[in-house]
């Protein structure tokens, strides 16, 4: 069986993969996740997906056998609010995952009835349409703390190892306000520049780097403060994985630089 890479995907804006798109904006986002099937060697025994947009006191997992959908966009087309991905759980995975956590002293629970949120489904309905490999989310801690989420990945990392993808599901540029104007174009890439050097470092200076993540440049523009969630997930990706990373996914998206990566 070969080790499972790790990755931060972006998940986009919304449903935003299902709907009209004459301009072409998440063509080439939803072409990159459409590749991630191709780019394993092997088919994943299961995937864990860490989302942005589910915070909890310590860390969380799903643990449903059949996984509800929560809609948690607003003012979409009606249409989207009826996308399905009946993707089965995988509640053995979310105790061990649990387990692990609270191995290396962070606290951690399996909730049984929370659903999978846009940041997870909209994604996979793209990477993995067949929705036939078992899914579990992961939250991100609400304290935000950069250092404890590189750890959180650091414990899980013998998932790999048992034929599971974790995936960083979030965006690597979220300032809201920012996306569409031109003048945020050079602030995203000095950010972007940071981020895609950082994760081409070895596992110990990658943690240390993203450890103090808001001393790069334009890193409060690209986040601003307390709203980092989606951010986050990259450093469970990260540190779930020793080797150097690379940037796998690189784009202008609504006059913002925008990545993914992987780690091996």
């Amino acid at each position: 069986m070969s080790v499972q890479p790790t990755y931060f995907i972006p998940h986009g804006g919304g449903p935003c993969f299902f709907m009209d798109d004459p301009r072409g904006v998440w063509s080439g986002m939803e072409a990159f996740l459409r590749s991630l099937p191709d780019a394993l060697a092997e088919k994943p025994k299961a995937i864990l997906v860490v989302s942005g947009h589910w915070e909890t006191d310590g860390f969380a997992f799903t643990g449903a056998e059949r996984p509800e959908l929560i809609y948690d966009y607003y003012n979409f087309p009606p249409h989207t609010y009826q996308l399905r991905y009946d993707v089965p759980g995988a509640p053995a995975l979310a105790a061990r995952a649990a387990a692990l956590l609270k191995d290396a002293g962070i606290p951690s629970s399996v909730d049984a009835k929370r659903g999978l949120d846009h940041g997870v489904f909209v994604p996979l309905k793209v990477a993995f349409p067949d929705a036939d490999i078992p899914l579990i989310e992961m939250s991100v801690e609400r304290g935000l703390d950069p250092a404890l989420h590189v750890a959180a990945g650091r414990a899980l990392a013998p998932l790999r190892e048992e034929g599971v993808l974790i995936l960083g599901s979030g965006m690597s540029f979220h300032n809201m306000r920012a996306y569409g104007d031109p003048r945020s174009t050079p602030r995203s890439q000095a950010f972007d520049q940071w981020l895609a050097e950082s994760m081409e470092l070895d596992g110990p200076q990658r943690a240390e780097r993203l450890a103090h993540w808001a001393d790069a440049p334009s890193a409060r523009f690209a986040h601003p403060p307390a709203k980092e969630e989606h951010l986050l997930p990259l450093m469970v990706a990260a540190g779930a994985a020793e080797g150097e990373g690379a940037r796998v996914y690189a784009e202008e998206v609504l006059s913002t630089a925008i990545s993914g990566f992987r780690f091996n």
